[in-house]
């Protein structure tokens, strides 16, 4: 999948960056919202989860719906110790941007089978 223009720019200039070993993006999840909504996606949803103890922000998710293309983008993020970066999870249409390089076959095959299991259990609610 082709990540978005905006997230390419922030990943060419190293604000955000992958993860292969938490098989996330770290990043600040303002800049990926951000960047998001200047790929043309408009804000439909977005929740912030409080940490215990007022401690901040434990996480979030943010949804956008691009109105020209019909295209969604999620983005959902978890605190790190690291207080100023979080991982962020993005995905566009429901495929995950798993790093700068396209799907490999192993994660492609992961997400396929992943997709085929969510259809059946979604027939098998409908019927």
């Amino acid at each position: 999948m082709e990540i978005p223009h905006r997230l390419n720019e922030l990943r060419e200039c190293g604000k955000i960056t992958w993860s292969d070993q938490e098989h996330s993006w770290i990043a600040q999840p303002d800049e990926v919202v951000f960047a998001l909504a200047d790929d043309g996606f408009e804000e439909y949803k977005h929740e912030v989860a409080s940490s215990p103890r007022g401690r901040g922000s434990a996480g979030g998710l943010w949804q956008g719906l691009n109105t020209r293309t019909g295209s969604v983008a999620c983005a959902i993020w978890v605190a790190r110790s690291d207080a100023d970066h979080a991982l962020v999870f993005i995905e566009v249409d429901g495929r995950p941007l798993a790093g700068p390089h396209e799907l490999t076959p192993r994660r492609r095959a992961l997400f396929v089978a992943g997709a085929a299991r969510r259809e059946r259990r979604d027939d098998t609610r409908s019927a």
